[in-house]
């Protein structure tokens, strides 16, 4: 059956259960929260998403495996290796030392397009990036190709890394998938109803671009149009509408409590069941990942220029205000420092209190979340096509220039090499 014809068969039911007496699913919605949960806003009819192609769908397979069904047996799966923010807290710790001088280039990997996730490292050493031309690259540590895989349409998204080796990443094709370590697709899963093909808003309110990120027992967590968490199965979990698009990575807490912002101006707060526990309304879009310390504060930036702390039981316990907006994930040393970079153009610390120690000017914005090297460097990348490195004294230590504006985090492996990716389509290597 063709998505219109279910539409029209959607339709059809609602009339008839009017017309006989029964109680109607509610029509004339605009967003998905004037529907009851599950269902969904899909055309402004109210709708349940497994009947609009949410269930699970398995890639073509040559083994002719079958397509996973979907389950509400908890299914588990290998834990995290590699993520956005490092781990599932987004503390934005990485793997390796920051060289203490500016570093020189090893080789570059040209990409298909630009680069607007940040690469990851897997078990083995390979480097994981995605690209603009929609495809996942798989690299290895001596700047060659082993694999590369085409998915529907632009990719944004940090590929997720389990220790078994397998990569999630999300597309604009509304598809979360997930890739073996040598380059096969096990599962594509479609998350929203949005038209693939379309423009605008209701289109791209289903694009996921948020995340992933990976739970300790393998459950898989990312943004569309709203917060899902997918079995490592390939079955939807749960879901929570959001009035707008979430293109924030989701955080998770060791209570199992899952964060995410939303275009709506929310920060959510989400169970392990999927039941929402509050939302925190900003003055703006929370467009970055939100990153947990050590006590469950929650910091968080929006678009009204500023940077929230908030308690674990949904109480803002401050905010920073910056010169723009802020825009991507913070970082959280080891003293509890909090980094941030805002649309002003400066990477900013701040004190658990919420006051300024130290800020750093870059000559442009700073969408990137810093990243953290275990000598306590802080990188990160700016639209003035320069990489930072400055000392947690707030000293800079040396820049890069790298050809492109740079939204990305680097990685760092355990020997020191960094990997580097932007707007220039650039894989680069750096020791």
């Amino acid at each position: 059956m063709t998505r219109v014809s279910r539409f029209i068969l959607l339709a059809t039911i609602l009339v008839g259960a009017s017309c006989s007496g029964r109680q109607a699913t509610p029509a004339g919605c605009s967003k998905d929260t004037d529907c009851r949960n599950p269902r969904v806003c899909e055309r402004s009819i109210c709708v349940d998403p497994q009947a609009v192609g949410m269930t699970p769908t398995s890639a073509p397979d040559p083994t002719g495996a079958p397509s996973p069904s979907t389950s509400q047996t908890p299914v588990t799966g290998p834990p995290a290796f590699a993520m956005f923010g490092g781990d599932a807290r987004h503390t934005g710790r990485r793997a390796g030392p920051a060289p203490s001088k500016k570093p020189k280039e090893v080789w570059q990997f040209k990409l298909g397009g630009a680069v607007a996730g940040s690469p990851t490292i897997g078990p083995d050493g390979t480097i994981y990036v995605t690209s603009h031309d929609g495809s996942l690259y798989a690299v290895d540590a001596a700047g060659k190709q082993k694999w590369k895989l085409a998915t529907g349409d632009r990719v944004w998204s940090t590929p997720a890394v389990a220790e078994d080796g397998r990569i999630y990443i999300g597309s604009d094709d509304d598809h979360l998938y997930a890739i073996s370590a040598d380059g096969k697709v096990s599962w594509k899963l479609r998350l929203g109803a949005c038209d693939p093909k379309g423009f605008g808003p209701e289109s791209s309110r289903c694009d996921v671009d948020g995340g992933p990120t990976i739970g300790p027992d393998g459950t898989i967590y990312v943004g569309g149009d709203g917060i899902h968490a997918v079995w490592p199965d390939g079955t939807l979990r749960w879901k929570l509408a959001t009035a707008e698009h979430v293109g924030s990575t989701p955080a998770l807490a060791g209570d199992g409590t899952v964060y995410a912002g939303s275009q709506d101006d929310a920060l959510y707060a989400v169970a392990s069941d999927g039941v929402k526990k509050w939302e925190v309304r900003t003055g703006g879009d929370v467009d970055g990942a939100p990153a947990i310390a050590e006590d469950g504060t929650v910091y968080v930036g929006s678009d009204d220029k500023s940077l929230y702390a908030i308690s674990p039981a949904g109480k803002v316990l401050w905010k920073t205000v910056t010169g723009a907006q802020v825009r991507g994930g913070a970082a959280i040393g080891s003293d509890g420092t909090i980094y941030f970079g805002s649309l002003d153009g400066a990477l900013y610390a701040l004190a658990p209190n919420g006051s300024v120690k130290w800020k750093v000017a870059s000559a442009d914005k700073i969408v990137a979340a810093p990243g953290i090297a275990t000598n306590g460097t802080i990188l990160v990348g700016a639209e003035d096509a320069h990489v930072y490195a400055v000392a947690p004294s707030g000293t800079l230590l040396w820049l890069l220039p790298m050809g492109g504006d740079i939204d990305t985090t680097p990685a760092i492996a355990r020997d020191g090499t960094l990997y580097i990716a932007g707007d220039s389509g650039v894989l680069h290597a750096f020791r």
